[in-house]
């Protein structure tokens, strides 16, 4: 029952009592004979969500806090509450949209690295170079991690986005060196004088290419942004030790997975 009082005029408790109401019978009963009216305080509004009453409590981090650390603390705090029957705890705002993000992360992270095996072994027809070519992912992938953990940003959803992007660029590194190694061997150049040919000669365009987006994903890292910062320190650190595996490791790789591998 709502009652209004007429405009710019105030309603008195003692108003209600007053005020009848009509029965099932037909007749009018007043209000102080079937209720007890008095004052409580009450919301200004009802705010529903899914048609339940909700209660929204919001708060900003300050500079130089990770959100998912202070969601984390809230969340222990708040798990030592007891709530009335009825009543339940949910977490919106970055907290539910990164929750929502990474439960669509893990098909996509597979099927973009099923994608790009699948294009290596279109390009070069083994698995053993596909192997050596791949080979850099796990470092690239440590170099990215270290990075975060140097710059003391957590594994956020862009920092998950950085980590795509870096496997399709060290990818690319990595396809320069062995591609090169396999044309000299297909002019007849033995095994370890093709792949020493191939570190000196594409070693400078690997390293001029990852110097250069290392250069383009700096002005990123020093803008100390919680939405490009982390993909930033990703590239970066994935790239400088995805630069240093291709030098050292993938042409001990190939020469140990691809000598038996015929070249046309």
């Amino acid at each position: 029952m709502v009652l209004r009082a007429p405009r710019d005029e105030a309603m008195p408790l003692e108003a209600l009592e007053r005020l009848y109401v009509w029965n099932g019978q037909g007749g009018a009963l007043p209000l102080s004979e079937i209720a007890s009216p008095t004052l409580e305080s009450g919301p200004a509004s009802i705010n529903r969500l899914h048609r339940q009453r909700t209660v929204t409590v919001t708060a900003y981090t300050q500079p130089g806090y990770l959100i998912s650390n202070v969601t984390e603390d809230a969340a222990s705090r708040l798990q030592a509450l007891r709530l009335p029957p009825g009543y339940e705890l949910a977490y919106g705002g970055q907290a539910e949209a990164s929750e929502r993000s990474f439960g669509g992360m893990g098909p996509a992270i597979l099927i973009a690295l099923f994608g790009v095996l699948a294009v290596l072994l279109l390009e070069f027809r083994t698995f053993a170079v596909t192997a050596v070519v791949a080979f850099v992912i796990p470092f690239g992938i440590m170099g990215g991690l270290i990075a975060l953990w140097i710059g003391g940003e957590s594994l956020s959803f862009t920092a998950v986005i950085g980590f795509v992007a870096l496997i399709g660029i060290e990818i690319k590194n990595s396809i320069l060196l062995v591609e090169f190694a396999n044309q000299l061997r297909a002019r007849g150049v033995a095994l370890r004088e093709a792949i020493e040919q191939a570190g000196e000669v594409r070693f400078l365009p690997v390293l001029l290419t990852s110097a250069t987006a290392i250069g383009g994903m700096t002005p990123l890292l020093l803008e100390d942004s919680p939405l490009f910062s982390p993909i930033a320190m990703v590239l970066i650190g994935g790239l400088i030790s995805s630069t240093l595996v291709a030098r050292i490791v993938t042409p001990a790789m190939y020469l140990l997975l691809a000598k038996d591998e015929p070249q046309h």
